[in-house]
């Protein structure tokens, strides 16, 4: 198989770091039972080892700081910095680290890795779609990837809320993790 810049995938095997330029770790959260809140973590490194050959051989870990949340609201980020939420000086990262990959077609891949948040590590699944790869005007190689996925936050110990006057919470239990990815390989 031959990916849209030309490379085949057995020669993408190598070594890879995130480009924090050019990747986004996001977020949404369903918020007061009408509308989503969506944000981001800013800060992070990752790094994998990507098997062209055999992608179920692939291995890697993503560290994101807790403190460099961002919804655009200073006030909801500093809540969201506390023990009520991340508790972002005692636990300062939120760590994934791949204990599986699974081939679902030539551009579908299932990651599954421990998420760990605040003091909770749990097995959880991303489903990704390769979206290509190219040399950049630097000389770097480049993958691409697109992924989301769909956590309980009380699983995690993230349980703070508050009831409406209607009826419902403030803040949904589910949130959709969402990865923009774009890594570079390295020599």
């Amino acid at each position: 198989m031959t990916t849209s810049a030309g490379v085949s995938l057995p020669e993408l095997t190598g070594d890879y770091v995130l480009d924090p330029m050019h990747t986004r770790i996001g977020f949404v959260a369903r918020h007061a039972m009408v509308t989503k809140v969506r944000g981001a973590f800013h800060q992070f490194e990752g790094t994998a080892h990507l098997d062209g050959a055999d992608p179920t051989k692939s291995t890697g870990q993503v560290i994101i700081k807790t403190e460099s949340i961002d919804t655009g609201v200073e006030q909801r980020d500093q809540h969201l910095r506390t023990n009520d939420f991340l508790d972002a000086p005692t636990f300062p990262d939120i760590a994934f680290r791949v204990t599986q990959v699974e081939r679902k077609s030539d551009t579908d891949y299932r990651v599954t890795g421990d998420l760990t948040v605040k003091d909770t590590t749990k097995p959880v699944s991303i489903d990704f779609e390769y979206t290509g790869n190219a040399v950049d005007p630097y000389g770097n190689l480049r993958v691409g990837l697109e992924g989301s996925t769909t956590i309980s936050r009380k699983e995690f110990g993230v349980t703070w809320n508050a009831a409406l006057e209607g009826g419902g919470v403030l803040v949904g239990d589910k949130v959709v993790l969402e990865f923009d990815i774009s890594a570079i390989k390295q020599s």
